[in-house]
């Protein structure tokens, strides 16, 4: 059976929730409330599904540099996926892997991103996070799914990644479009409620990663994407980073729908950048 990837509809997951090749992921987060994603699942989240938490899964700890939200460690990561059922090679074909979350895909997406990342590409996101599944009436559960076993072969696109010496060296280079994902006035350093010091990398133009969706969650058609995107068309390279390589994957995941090569990301994004500063 062939399986939808990067974006599937409420419709469909309600109509595969006991499929034994779709594992549901549960991303919902706050940044200012670190602990508030997993009481909002504990308190209901969509059938069968799993949690990973943006800091204690989907991140490794914060180091001197390197940015807020480091990249996990991946073979700590590859057993949690493993104990969800995810597989990369089983005999009915790879795992689909379905994350959502209630922020616009803010943190659904870096889950997406680092599957992707590791060569899995069997994994989407749900159009319109926890409010589309609800608005169509669907339930909610407050039952933890068992451990499972699966079987990880991660294959990393290490080319996907560039630290901060690749972006200084190459960022101004012609063909080269650096993309900054942050609300606009991040980008223009007006404010900065996260991180010590506010303003841009020289050079960057900004696209806002809520820009993307509709007001309603729900992500821009592939029409809308493509034309979203246009500018970038004769690019050569496209970087993109955010506050901490978390709503950048936003973009990074409109790329893919837009059926435009995925951007390189830059993970440790402003939150490095400002940390030599």
């Amino acid at each position: 059976m062939t399986y939808p990837t990067n974006l599937v509809e409420p419709a469909w997951l309600a109509n595969h929730l006991d499929d034994p090749q779709v594992v549901i992921v549960d991303c919902r987060f706050a940044l200012m409330e670190p602990g508030k994603g997993r009481q909002q699942y504990e308190a209901g989240h969509i059938p069968g599904a799993y949690y990973l938490d943006l800091n204690q899964d989907l991140s490794s700890p914060v180091q001197g540099h390197g940015g807020r939200h480091p990249l996990p460690d991946w073979e700590q990561f590859v057993q949690k996926l493993e104990a969800m059922g995810v597989s990369s090679d089983p005999p009915a074909g790879p795992t689909l892997v379905v994350a959502y979350d209630d922020a616009r895909y803010a943190f659904a997406s870096r889950l997406w991103w680092l599957l992707k990342y590791l060569g899995h590409d069997a994994v989407a996101v749900l159009n319109g996070g926890l409010q589309g599944w609800q608005r169509q009436g669907y339930a909610l559960s407050q039952a933890v799914p068992e451990r499972a076993s699966g079987r990880f072969v991660p294959n990393p696109r290490t080319d996907w990644i560039v630290g901060i010496d690749t972006v200084r060296q190459r960022k101004d280079q012609p063909g080269v479009r650096l993309i900054d994902a942050r609300e606009p006035s991040r980008y223009r350093g007006e404010q900065e409620p996260i991180d010590p010091i506010a303003g841009s990398i020289p050079g960057a133009v900004n696209y806002f990663w809520q820009d993307v969706s509709e007001g309603d969650g729900r992500m821009r058609s592939h029409a809308q994407l493509a034309d979203h995107w246009s500018a970038l068309d004769d690019a050569d390279e496209v970087i993109v980073y955010c506050g901490s390589g978390v709503t950048a994957c936003v973009n990074l995941l409109s790329h893919a729908i837009a059926g435009r090569p995925i951007g390189k990301l830059y993970v440790g994004g402003w939150s490095d950048w400002c940390s030599y500063l």
